[in-house]
């Protein structure tokens, strides 16, 4: 699945509260195992598999990001 399609897959979370387990429901969507919570720390090594839940103070999600 390319990012695109990931995209595409993933906007129906798009202006929902933000819940840990929305990262299990991202992998097994897209079937990438690396997912990343808004709040969360991550190693700075590229990985082009990597999904990063991006969302406001609220928790609100507001988008994804791949790195």
């Amino acid at each position: 699945m390319t990012n695109e399609e990931v995209l595409q897959a993933l906007s129906h979370l798009i202006g929902i509260r933000y819940a840990p387990s929305i990262k299990d429901e991202i992998s097994a969507i897209t079937l990438r195992s690396r997912v990343v919570g808004p709040s969360e720390m991550s190693t700075r090594e590229f990985d082009p598999m990597r999904i990063h839940i991006q969302a406001d103070a609220k928790g609100i999600i507001e988008g994804f990001a791949f790195n």
